[in-house]
């Protein structure tokens, strides 16, 4: 038997920057003009039917203006859309006008947005540059920033997908203005996340100043997007690719995608993650690793974000304890789940940053709460 090694070594560097602003789309045409995605004129401009007359309408314009061959493409809005079925639906009409390996993609929206259109980017020709344009304070703390893309299925949130860097992402502080509280209270849901793992500063400064989020004060919006940022890519630029601590900004989410799959995407992810950053609250509780008062505080400043930390009637409790073996850290059959060493720091353990814990204990939790 003969064999050849074909050698493929390379560097790759997928460093980015983030703006952070008001109104940054003319910001966005102006880096796409000085080479942002150089040698692309063609533009596929993705967002949904909300967001597409709201601000991705605007983009269009301003880059056809510049020189560029933009074209919007647009698909219902909602966590519901983000499928393989929707993916397909957008990359055939790209195909349909013309599109092929000479396009970059804007992603304009949301977190349901970003997600889509950085996958599709990503397999769309093999592979095309594409930028991210974030409306929504959960967008900004999570979905836009870190490179996971992925589509749902029937089975669970997020399970097929690659990681994928956009070239650029821009948060857009403007559009918080035009969002439902509700939209506002689900981002503000991963952005307690990040405080509660990573900077017990951070939750203090979201339990003296979270309503004035809803407020739109301009530098306690300016400072939670700045940390949100800070806290997620202290961890993405040490574990890209999730084989080791990136694990941790799986907090709350083990039981919280369960709750949105179970509940038929009736509850924001943002809501369902604030039901499962409590419950597993009361877990670490429970294995020694936090105090009540703890857990409390973590309950309050939920509820002070406008989020309820129940888990609703309509949700059959044991359904959602058989749904989380669907979760991605599940391994051999076991549950793992990302646990709090007290508020602002997560418990390692040995080689791993989640625990095996046993059905019996997490379904005593769930079945307990209210």
């Amino acid at each position: 038997m003969k064999s050849f090694n074909v050698t493929l070594k390379k560097v790759v560097d997928n460093s980015y920057n983030i703006d952070i602003g008001y109104n940054p789309g003319d910001q966005l045409v102006k880096d796409l003009k000085n080479g942002l995605c150089k040698g692309y004129k063609k533009v596929a401009v993705i967002s949904d039917s909300t967001v597409a007359s709201l601000y991705a309408e605007s983009i269009v314009e301003r880059l056809e203006q510049s020189g560029f061959s933009p074209k919007l493409f647009v698909f219902p809005e909602g966590e519901k859309s983000k499928v393989r079925k929707t993916k397909e639906m957008l990359e055939d009409a790209m195909l349909e006008a013309g599109f092929r390996r000479d396009c970059c993609v804007v992603a304009v929206g949301g977190g349901v947005v970003t997600d889509l259109a950085g996958f599709l980017a990503g397999t769309f020709g093999r592979g095309v540059p594409f930028v991210n344009y974030a409306t929504t304070l959960l967008a900004a703390a999570d979905a836009s920033v870190g490179g996971k893309t992925a589509v749902d299925t029937p089975v669970a949130t997020n399970l097929i997908g690659i990681f994928n860097q956009p070239k650029k992402v821009y948060i857009d502080l403007a559009a918080w203005k035009t969002l439902p509280k509700r939209q506002i209270s689900s981002g503000l849901a991963e952005t307690i996340k990040h405080a509660m793992m990573a900077d017990i500063e951070f939750f203090e400064y979201l339990e003296q100043n979270v309503q004035r989020v809803f407020e739109f004060d301009e530098q306690v919006c300016e400072h939670i997007a700045e940390k949100n940022c800070e806290i997620k890519y202290s961890v993405v630029m040490k574990d890209e690719l999730e084989s080791s601590l990136r694990e941790i900004l799986n907090l709350g989410h083990t039981v919280g995608r369960a709750i949105e799959t179970v509940s038929d995407y009736r509850l924001l992810h943002g809501e369902a993650v604030a039901i499962g950053l409590l419950a597993e609250c009361e877990l670490s509780c429970s294995l020694g690793f936090m105090t009540s008062d703890e857990v409390a505080r973590v309950k309050a400043l939920l509820n002070n974000a406008q989020l309820s930390t129940d888990i609703p009637d309509y949700i059959d409790r044991n359904a959602l304890v058989d749904k989380l073996y669907t979760d991605k850290k599940v391994r051999d059959g076991c549950l793992r789940f990302v646990l709090q060493d007290g508020i602002g720091r997560v418990k390692q353990f040995e080689n791993s940053w989640a625990l095996k814990v046993p059905r019996e204990s997490i379904e005593k939790i769930i079945l307990n709460m209210k």
